[in-house]
């Protein structure tokens, strides 16, 4: 069995690059301007890439990809937040508590969540204000909107500062799982995957009927099922969407395509395609080294690059 290919990057699609770098540079002091094989990046504590093609009109965000954002593990959430309050830059993004309005923007300021499901249906908001519960506080997760209309998490508080996520959008959560177990071989991620045997027919589940906040939406999010898998130290994790249209392709859009390094990447072409795995494009040269594109479960571009 291969093993399960490294999260390299994620390729975006930007009117200025250099002005995008610099904003993550200001946002997260642990990242660094880069190039890779001549192409303007941005490097990440732990070798995660975001990797910038300029573009002369604004990358189109609707409508939807399967690719929805990512994340940022922080030090120190609340002062992350102190920060960007104070920079012209940065445009905080509120989490609303409840659909009647009212927001914050740390997660952890709001009622506490019950059982592993993140934030409260209206019956459990109801009861919470009956308690009278109060928010944890402390750490939590938060949203701000970075260059291109690209959306960013951050999330604390972590020993240290890395990239940490990216979040997807999939009809059928735990069947996205199980594609990415079968043909990425990642294992899924503790707490967020099914870890029982998933088959094509036990995957499919029902996104659950309630709505929970707080939400990026002031009308609330469906938050199950939910699902993910691991790429090292980097999650790939799933939601079902919030509408029903269906999701688009993601080349062209702001989050163009992921990538994934390989130490053999000929191993993995006759892999995927034994396993008819959709192919985009390649075997093609990229700078000084070779790569494919596929096509995954939601129609996102999956990009997998030698590593040498």
């Amino acid at each position: 069995m291969l093993p399960t290919p490294t999260f390299h990057h994620v390729h975006l699609n930007s009117t200025d690059p250099d002005a995008a770098i610099g904003f993550y540079t200001h946002a997260f002091a642990s990242t660094a301007k880069t190039t890779w094989n001549g192409i303007a990046a941005l490097r990440t504590p732990n070798n995660v890439m975001l990797l910038f093609d300029k573009v002369e009109k604004a990358p189109p965000l609707l409508p939807q990809s399967a690719i929805w954002h990512y994340g940022w593990h922080v030090t120190d959430v609340r002062k992350k937040l102190a920060q960007y309050k104070t920079s012209s830059e940065v445009t905080l993004m509120p989490l609303y508590t409840e659909d009647s309005g009212g927001y914050v923007y740390i997660n952890s300021d709001t009622w506490p969540n019950v059982g592993n499901v993140l934030g409260l249906t209206k019956t459990q908001i109801a009861e919470a204000k009956a308690k009278n519960l109060q928010p944890k506080g402390g750490g939590g997760f938060a949203y701000m909107s970075a260059p291109d209309g690209t959306l960013v998490e951050y999330i604390g508080d972590h020993p240290v500062e890395r990239f940490n996520h990216v979040h997807m959008w999939q009809e059928q959560p735990f069947c996205a799982q199980l594609w990415y177990q079968k043909h990425l071989n990642a294992p899924p991620m503790p707490g967020w995957g099914n870890t029982d045997p998933l088959t094509e027919d036990t995957c499919q589940v029902k996104r659950g009927p309630d709505r929970t906040w707080p939400s990026l939406t002031q009308d609330g999010m469906f938050r199950t099922p939910r699902a993910g898998v691991m790429f090292g130290d980097v999650a790939v994790q799933w939601y079902a969407p919030q509408g029903d249209a269906p999701l688009a392709g993601s080349r062209g859009q702001r989050y163009d395509h992921l990538a994934f390094g390989v130490a053999d990447l000929d191993a993995w072409i006759a892999k995927l395609k034994g396993e008819g795995v959709t192919f985009l494009e390649g075997p093609y040269k990229l700078g000084d080294t070779r790569a494919i594109m596929i096509e995954g479960p939601s129609r996102e571009a999956l990009e997998l690059v030698a590593m040498k």
